[in-house]
């Protein structure tokens, strides 16, 4: 006898992706930093268990956070606006309380040129209205530049509106993305992450980054994070595993590097693999040092070149560690060697772009043309990849 099967009633597993964020469980949470550091590096282990999610090294994993419950409470009181009422959040007519609407749904931290034009209509203040003007471009974006939601509202009032107009003005909180730090096949089932907590003062505040501080102090081994994991095929291995890559991760740029030499250790390629790294303090701020030297001693790690800035009466950074590793360096590239750099898009990055042409310039005896375009070509073959931010 046939049996038929009503596919209606078969239990269909979740697909967990950007818009629907799977809970990861956090099984580790520690400082990376040791005592007397400025910094805090967070290394987190999260399990995926049940996700679905694959991912492979030089992917990224993305989280979508909470804001800072004393900044909501500030904006609550601030306005005197009850956390319980009900306010529409999106266009779909969704409702939420105000205090989680402003707690999980909204950007907070940050003014756009957009909400502060559309704020000026709820208030007779004359200060906003001169700021939107167009005139005034250069001003509006000064006073955007470090300053949040709650300094709109104490700056500009008094405020003739609701919390609605104002939560109207407001867009979603985006989902903030972090290098993975762990190969899947050294860790299966987890995904691994090196977050620097950010801190800063700014327009007489003490600022905090949304997602890095949530994890530093409100995130605790067995919560859980709503994550998804977004490919990023432009930081990749190479696919041969006889090529040599060199590798440029000063900070939290270790992150995607930490990933790489796993997925290597655990393939036993032949390609050999050089890693820069560099921070403040050689005796505090030195990341995964005891994990890094192990590998150096397996032969997993062919070379480890390290920049302390702040260990030496002169600042010395990993582009100065390349160029004192010239010859070298050029040998590798000349005989194929991929070529990676991770962090800092602002200065890092730019400063070791220019040590990397003056290295093929010096050693390949050749014009700064020259060493532009053939690093121009090491782009197209995708040996000379970055991920900065």
């Amino acid at each position: 006898m046939q049996i038929l099967v009503d596919k209606t009633k078969e239990k269909k597993m979740p697909e967990y992706s950007r818009t629907n964020p799977f809970q990861a469980k956090v099984l580790k949470n520690i400082n990376l930093n040791r005592e007397g550091s400025s910094k805090e590096t967070r290394h987190m282990e999260l399990s995926l268990e049940g996700s679905g999610f694959s991912y492979v090294p030089g992917d990224t994993l993305g989280i979508v956070p909470e804001n800072d419950p004393e900044l909501v409470g500030a904006l609550l009181s601030e306005m005197n606006w009850d956390g319980e009422e009900t306010v529409t959040i999106n266009k779909q007519g969704e409702t939420l309380p105000l205090k989680e609407a402003l707690t999980d749904y909204f950007e907070i931290t940050l003014l756009t040129k957009k909400t502060l034009q559309k704020a000026s209509e709820l208030t007779d203040n004359e200060e906003l209205k001169n700021l939107v003007d167009k005139e005034n471009a250069s001003q509006l974006k000064e006073y955007i530049d470090g300053r949040d939601l709650l300094d709109m509202l104490r700056d500009f009032g008094p405020w003739n509106c609701s919390s609605q107009d104002i939560v109207s003005l407001l867009r979603k909180i985006p989902p903030r993305l972090y290098s993975i730090a762990s190969s899947l096949a050294a860790h299966p089932n987890e995904v691994h992450l090196t977050i620097g907590a950010v801190r800063y003062t700014a327009h007489g505040r003490e600022r905090n980054g949304v997602c890095s501080v949530q994890c530093a102090e409100r995130v605790h081994e067995g919560d859980t994070l709503p994550v998804f994991v977004q490919v990023n095929k432009h930081f990749r291995l190479p696919e041969s595993e006889e090529a040599d890559i060199i590798m440029i991760g000063p900070g939290t740029g270790i992150a995607p590097f930490r990933s790489f030499i796993e997925e290597r250790a655990v393939n036993k390629v032949s390609g050999r693999s050089w890693l820069f790294f560099g921070d403040r303090y050689s005796s505090t701020d030195f990341l995964y040092q005891d994990e890094l030297e192990k590998y150096q001693e397996e032969g997993v790690l062919t070379k480890l070149d390290t920049a302390f800035s702040r260990d030496t009466t002169e600042k010395v950074y990993v582009q100065h560690k390349m160029l004192e590793n010239s010859q070298e360096i050029y040998h590798w590239l000349r005989d194929g060697a991929y070529f990676y750099v991770c962090g800092d898009k602002e200065y890092m990055a730019k400063d070791v772009h220019e040590a990397l042409i003056t290295i093929i310039e010096k050693e390949g005896n050749m014009s700064r043309e020259e060493a532009e375009e053939q690093l121009a070509t090491m782009k197209k073959e995708k040996r000379y990849q970055r991920d900065v931010y």
